[in-house]
């Protein structure tokens, strides 16, 4: 078949409209992993567009043991992967275990069959599904999670998601939560701009290839300047609205997308937000190395960063 569109290395798309994924096509059912002793299952949490997720927890939780939840958004440009992907759902596990924490890893709808923003429309929908229906619907959440101790977090694609959510969290004035997001943990997030910066200036054929990722998940006018992939154009909301009292950003030194995460830090720990930025970076590895390598000692201090912060007196703010 012709291809009409190529987007490595993720996926191509054919003349009559076929989608063929490169990658994160791979799946592995939810169950108990022996090696990190958590246990996982499957959920249907928006009903009207079939939107699951996968919920763990650590194996064995008493009833009454109380513990943070984080809201997971997986990589993947938007346009690939999922809950269930095999490289998604090991890092959930090794998370859940080193932090003690039950997380919600969402299976938003990819592009280009759901062309953005529905993947921030699903994941507003989850939110709201946690807050209204989860202490009902769902034992997990019922017996073992303390809502005043909420996080939200993911990796590329999902950090970006996760900024956005916990700007809507702010600026949503019909918002009335019974929860309390603490933390928004950000993994080498996928942030771009028109403008070259820093390494992207002498980089110029990985900048095209971003180019070309944002350019096929939301076609805009607007292009690399869109709102929803560089926060700092002067449309954006202002990152100091950020709801929560402390943001953890991550950067991996051969990562082209590094110097959009060291920007947010920035730019952030200099608004007017009143929380605390923390900043960490891995050096000597490239994007998302973590998930591709989850066993090398890098990507277990990189967990093991997340799980302090997750588990980190919070500031008053």
């Amino acid at each position: 078949m012709e291809i009409s569109v190529d987007v490595p290395p993720y996926l191509r798309v054919h003349k009559d409209g076929t989608v063929e994924r490169i990658a994160g096509t791979q799946v592995v059912p939810a169950g108990f992993d022996s090696d990190t002793n958590v246990v996982s299952k499957d959920i249907l949490v928006i009903p009207e567009t079939a939107v699951t997720a996968r919920l763990y927890r650590p194996n064995f939780t008493p009833q009454n043991a109380k513990l943070p939840l984080v809201l997971y958004f997986h990589g993947g440009a938007f346009c690939i992967s999922s809950a269930s992907d095999p490289l998604y759902h090991n890092s959930l596990n090794k998370l859940v275990a080193e932090s003690n924490v039950v997380a919600l890893s969402l299976n938003y709808r990819l592009a280009p069959e759901h062309p953005l923003p529905i993947a921030f429309e699903d994941s507003w929908a989850a939110i709201q599904w946690v807050t209204s229906h989860a202490k009902v619907q769902e034992d997990w959440f019922r017996d073992n999670v303390d809502f005043e101790r909420v996080f939200l977090a993911g990796d590329s694609a999902g950090a970006n998601i996760g900024h956005y959510m916990a700007l809507k969290l702010n600026s949503d004035s019909k918002s009335d939560f019974d929860f309390k997001v603490k933390g928004l943990v950000m993994v080498n997030p996928y942030f771009w701009g028109k403008e070259a910066i820093g390494v992207e200036i002498t980089d110029p054929e990985r900048k095209r290839m971003v180019d070309t990722w944002w350019d096929f998940v939301c076609p805009s006018d607007k292009g690399n300047d869109d709102p929803l992939i560089n926060p700092f154009v002067e449309e954006a909301l202002s990152v100091e609205g950020v709801a929560c009292e402390k943001v953890l950003v991550t950067v991996a030194e051969k990562d082209i997308l590094r110097e959009r995460g060291k920007l947010y830090h920035k730019k952030l720990s200099n608004s007017g937000w009143k929380g605390k930025a923390e900043f960490y970076e891995t050096l000597g590895e490239d994007h998302v190395f973590h998930i591709f390598n989850p066993d090398c000692d890098k990507a277990k201090s990189l967990i093991k960063r997340i799980a302090d912060f997750i588990n980190e007196q919070t500031v008053n703010v």
